[in-house]
C-alpha cells in the first residue's frame, strides 16, 4: 500500500505543475520523464503511464471532477483537486489492467474518507447512465463511450460497492475520541494608578462679529426674464384655444345638414352656436386637426418623367384597344366574367381542401392515440420478457467477466515485459539528438563567418565610394546663369517658340475657352427652361389621370362589393361531411378504449390531464380554423378593400 501510495504522490506533484495555458503535453512528458530517472523501470513506467493518460483525457476527467466539488466535494479542499483526477482515471481506463485487488490497494493507500466520498459519487449508477454519459458523448462519440467506458463501470458496481462499505468501516472503526474541555482563561483586571482630576479651563472671550448686511428684495422676486418668458407662454396658450375652437366650430358647421337653396344666415350661425356649444376638452397637450387643404406630395423629375410615361403608355393602350373595337374585335367583359366565377370556384375548392387537410389532421391524431394505447399494452407484454432475459443475461455475464479477467492479467504482465526495453530506447534516442545539435551548431558557425567576411568586404566598398562622391562635391561649380525670355532657343524643333510669344498664345487661348464656356452656360440654361415647361405640362397631365383613376376605383370597388354580398355561403363538400363522420366514429372508439383501459388498470395516483388537454388544444384549433374559413368568405372580408378605397 506504501508503495503505490509513493507512486500517486508523485503522479499528483507532476500534475500540479503542469499549466495547460503555457506547457505542452509532449515536452511536459519529456521533462517528467528526466527528473524521475532515478527511480525503478517499473514505477518510472508506472508514474509516466499514469501522467500521460490524465493529460490525454483531461476534458473527461475535469467534467467529474468539477461537478464533484458542485454537488458532493463541497467541503473538500482544491488541493485534492489532482488526486481525484488520478482516481477518476485509474477507475476509467486501468481497472480492467490493473485488476480489482490491485486498485483497491491503490485505494486503501490514500484517505479513507475522501475516497470513501468519491468512489460514491462516481459510481453511482444514477450519474453514471445520466450526465456522465451525456458530456462525455459531447467529446467523444456516444458508442465509444457507451462499450468500452461505462459498461466496464456498470459492470465492477458490485465490487466497487463492497470496497465503499468496507472504507466505512475503517472510518467509523477510526472515530476521533472526545476531546477534554481545556481550562478557560480567567481574566485579572490591571492595578492601574488612578488619574488625576482634570482642571476646569478658562472661558475664551466671545468673539464679536460684525453686522449682517440685509437680503436684498430682489430674492423674493421673479427675475424679468421669467416674466416675459410667462407671459409669451400665456399669450401663444390663448392663441392656440382660439384656433382650436375656430376648428371644432368648422367641423361642427361642416357636420350640420343644410339645403343649397338657403345658404346659412349670421343669425342662423349664431343660434346654433348658442343651440349646441362646442366642447372644448381641456387636455395637457393641445390637440391639432389636420387642415382639408393638404398640399401635395412634391415629386422629383424622375418621377415626373416615370408617371407621365406610365400613363401615356396607358393611353396608347386605350387607344389602341378602341381601334381593334371600332375594327370589329370582340369585347372582353365575357371572358372577365367566366373568370370571375372560375375564380370563385376555384376559391371555394380551395377552403373545401383546406377544411379536408384539418380534418385528416384530426382523424390521424385519433388514429395515433388509439396506436399509442395499443402501443402501451404490447410494451407491457414485452417488459415481462424483458425481465425474464435480464436475469439470463445476468448469469452469462458473470461467467465472461471471470475469463475476462483472466485475459486481461496475461496481457498486463505482457505489457510490464515490454515496458522494460523503453529506457534503452529513450538513451538511444537522447544520443542521436546530442548528435545532431552538434552538427547543426558546426554548420552555424561557418555560415556567420561567411556572413561577416561579406559585411566587411561590402563595408570596404562603400567608403570608396563615399570618397569618391566627395571629391566630386568639392568641384566648383558656376551658380548664375542669363536668361532672355524673348530669345528662341533654336534646339531644331517644329513651332519653336520663344517664352515671350508662348505666353501670349496661352493668354488667347484662355479668352477663347472662358467665351466657349459662356455659350454653353446660355445652352444649358435655355434647355432647362424647356425642360421644366415640359415637367410642368406633364404633371398636370398627371393629375387629371390620377383623379380619372381614383373614379374608376371607386366605380370597380362599388360594383364588387355589391357582387359580395349577393354571392350566397359556399355548399358543403362530400368529402368534408365523410371525413367528418369518420373523426366522431374515431373519437368514440377512442373513448371507449380508454375507458376500457381505465377499468381493467386503475391507479392510485393522480391522473394526468394530458387527454383533457389535448381535447382542449384540439377544440381551440378547430374554432380557430372556422373563424379563420368564414373570415375568407366574400361578406367576411368587406372592411379590408374600404381601407385600399379611402387610400385611393
Amino acid at each position: 500500500m506504501a508503495y503505490y501510495g509513493k507512486c500517486v504522490e508523485m503522479v499528483i506533484e507532476q500534475l500540479d505543475k503542469f499549466r495547460p495555458d503555457k506547457d505542452s503535453p509532449e515536452r511536459f512528458l519529456e521533462a517528467a520523464s528526466s527528473s524521475l530517472q532515478a527511480l525503478s523501470p517499473q514505477k518510472q513506467a508506472f508514474i509516466l503511464e499514469v501522467l500521460s493518460g490524465c493529460l490525454e483525457y483531461r476534458k473527461l476527467l475535469t467534467i467529474v471532477v468539477d461537478a464533484f466539488y458542485v454537488r458532493d466535494g463541497r467541503l473538500c479542499l482544491w488541493a485534492d483537486y489532482s488526486l481525484f483526477q488520478v482516481i477518476c482515471y485509474l477507475a476509467t481506463f486501468q481497472l480492467e489492467e490493473l485488476g480489482f485487488q490491485l486498485f483497491s490497494s491503490i485505494i486503501k493507500s490514500q484517505p479513507a474518507a475522501k475516497m470513501c466520498k468519491f468512489l460514491g459519487f462516481f459510481f453511482n449508477p444514477l450519474n453514471l447512465c445520466s450526465w456522465v454519459k451525456d458530456e462525455w458523448s459531447l467529446v467523444y462519440e456516444a458508442s465509444h463511450v457507451e462499450e468500452n467506458w461505462l459498461r466496464p463501470l456498470m459492470r465492477w458496481q458490485p465490487e466497487v460497492q463492497q470496497l465503499i462499505s468496507q472504507l466505512e468501516g475503517v472510518l467509523a472503526f477510526h472515530s476521533p475520541l472526545s476531546k477534554t474541555k481545556a481550562k478557560v482563561t480567567e481574566p485579572k483586571e490591571f492595578n492601574l494608578t488612578a488619574p488625576k482630576p482634570r482642571t476646569i479651563p478658562v472661558p475664551e472671550p466671545v468673539p464679536v462679529v460684525a453686522k449682517p448686511k440685509s437680503v436684498p428684495q430682489s430674492t423674493y422676486k421673479m427675475p424679468k426674464e421669467q416674466l416675459q418668458l410667462e407671459m409669451i407662454k400665456r399669450y401663444n396658450r390663448r392663441k392656440a384655444e382660439e384656433l382650436l375652437l375656430k376648428a371644432n366650430m368648422e367641423e361642427l358647421r361642416c357636420a350640420m345638414p343644410r339645403s343649397r337653396a338657403q345658404p346659412p344666415t349670421q343669425d342662423s350661425k349664431e343660434k346654433m352656436q348658442l343651440q349646441h356649444p362646442p366642447r372644448i376638452r381641456k387636455t395637457s397637450k393641445l390637440t391639432f386637426f389636420r387642415p382639408d387643404n393638404i398640399p401635395p406630395v412634391k415629386l422629383n423629375t424622375a418621377a415626373i418623367l416615370r408617371e407621365g410615361a406610365l400613363y401615356q403608355r396607358q393611353v396608347e393602350k386605350e387607344l389602341q384597344r378602341v381601334d381593334k373595337l371600332v375594327d370589329g374585335a370582340g369585347d372582353f367583359s365575357e371572358f372577365l366574367e367566366w373568370q370571375r366565377k372560375m375564380q370563385a370556384k376555384d376559391r371555394e375548392e380551395r377552403l373545401a381542401e383546406g377544411e379536408c387537410r384539418r380534418l385528416q389532421g384530426k382523424l390521424s391524431h385519433e388514429e395515433a392515440i388509439l396506436a399509442r394505447q395499443n402501443l402501451a399494452q404490447q410494451k407491457k407484454q414485452k417488459a415481462d420478457q424483458k425481465k425474464e432475459e435480464t436475469a439470463r443475461l445476468m448469469l452469462q455475464c458473470a461467467e465472461r467477466r471471470l475469463q475476462e479477467d483472466r485475459s486481461l492479467k496475461q496481457q498486463v504482465e505482457q505489457v510490464i515485459e515490454q515496458q522494460k526495453d523503453i529506457r534503452l530506447a529513450q538513451m538511444k534516442l537522447a544520443k542521436g539528438r546530442r548528435q545532431r545539435a552538434q552538427e547543426v551548431m558546426e554548420e552555424s558557425r561557418e555560415l556567420l563567418q561567411r556572413s561577416a567576411e561579406a559585411a566587411r568586404e561590402e563595408q570596404r566598398r562603400r567608403c570608396v565610394l563615399i570618397a569618391q562622391l566627395r571629391a566630386v562635391e568639392t568641384q566648383p561649380t558656376r551658380k548664375g546663369k542669363l536668361v532672355d525670355l524673348t530669345q528662341i532657343p533654336g534646339y531644331g524643333l517644329e513651332g519653336e517658340m520663344s517664352v515671350v510669344e508662348l505666353r501670349e498664345r496661352l493668354a488667347l487661348l484662355k479668352e477663347t475657352q472662358q467665351r466657349e464656356e459662356e455659350e454653353k452656360r446660355d445652352q444649358i440654361i435655355r434647355g432647362k427652361r424647356t425642360q421644366s415647361q415640359e415637367l410642368q405640362n406633364t404633371a398636370e397631365q398627371i393629375s387629371l389621370c390620377r383623379a380619372a383613376m381614383g373614379r374608376s376605383a371607386a366605380l370597380r370597388w362599388e360594383k364588387k362589393k355589391a357582387l359580395a354580398a349577393a354571392s350566397g355561403a359556399p355548399s358543403q363538400d362530400e368529402r368534408v361531411q365523410e371525413l367528418r363522420r369518420r373523426v366522431a366514429e374515431r373519437a368514440a372508439e377512442r373513448r371507449k378504449q380508454a375507458a376500457l383501459l381505465h377499468a381493467h388498470a386503475p391507479r392510485p395516483g393522480r391522473a394526468k390531464p394530458r387527454a383533457q388537454l389535448e381535447e382542449r388544444h384540439w377544440l381551440e384549433l378547430e374554432q380557430s380554423r372556422e373563424r379563420r374559413f368564414q373570415a375568407r368568405q366574400p361578406g367576411g372580408s368587406r372592411r379590408g378593400p374600404a381601407r385600399h378605397l379611402e387610400a385611393a
